[in-house]
């Protein structure tokens, strides 16, 4: 039963935001009063399922993190983690640092994530061993090789866009980052596929984006207010 397991939420703040194009951390960026950030913790902190919040952070940016900690005053036991040089760097580092059966991965930058969203993660552990929310691609999809030139296209229907949050066995999760060490990937997802673990796609919304251009960030700031005025 999955009440019975213990879940931990890694929140990830340590990217460099280079495409953002501002010069600093989007994760830290204000929309309607609060920062980018502050909207996913308080996401996980409200869930029922979330023992404790392990945050994924830069050693400069740790002060501006426990600041918010303060200011918003959560209840939770919340941890700050030294992340490293990639993503997937910092999620190894985050996931030696819990010790809960299960763990749920969160960009800090995907600010209107939704509970129900967190809740179908943590429940599909109850049958898999692996599952990330994503929504099915309104484009073609093209695979190329270096030089551009097409290889083939995917089948739109069975094409996916994945977000997060992710969920995984916290152990199976462990082992599969600590045997492709020497691999990069871009989610965690991949760890699993390259075992043949089945992992499970949840379909989510067009508005859980995650924060990547300043475009982005007028695009969620108006979305996040027409969901506090209703």
């Amino acid at each position: 039963m999955i009440k019975e397991k213990t879940v931990t939420a890694v929140i990830l703040v340590a990217g460099n935001s280079t495409r953002y194009g501002q010069n600093r951390n989007k994760n830290f960026e204000i929309l309607n009063g609060k920062t980018v950030f502050s909207y996913s913790l308080n996401a996980f902190a409200q869930n029922a399922y979330i023992d404790d919040i392990i945050i994924g952070a830069k050693k400069e940016e740790m002060t501006i993190i426990e600041k918010i900690i303060q200011e918003e005053q959560l209840e939770k036991p919340i941890h700050i983690v030294l992340g490293g040089n990639s993503r997937q760097e910092t999620v190894y580092h985050c996931i030696q640092k819990a010790n809960s059966d299960i763990v749920i991965i969160h960009d800090g930058a995907r600010p209107a994530i939704k509970q129900e969203y967190i809740n179908q993660c943590i429940e599909s552990m109850e049958e898999y061993k692996g599952a990330t929310m994503g929504v099915r691609s309104k484009d073609t999809i093209k695979i190329t090789d270096n030089n551009n030139i097409v290889i083939h296209s995917t089948q739109r229907s069975n094409t996916w866009i994945i977000q997060t949050p992710q969920c995984f066995d916290r152990q199976m999760l462990l082992q599969m980052h600590e045997r492709y060490q020497q691999e990069e990937v871009t989610d965690d997802c991949m760890l699993l596929e390259k075992n043949q673990i089945p992992v499970k796609i949840l379909e989510g919304d067009y508005t859980n984006i995650k924060i990547t251009t300043y475009e982005d960030r007028n695009i969620i700031e108006e979305f996040i207010k027409k969901e506090l005025a209703k």
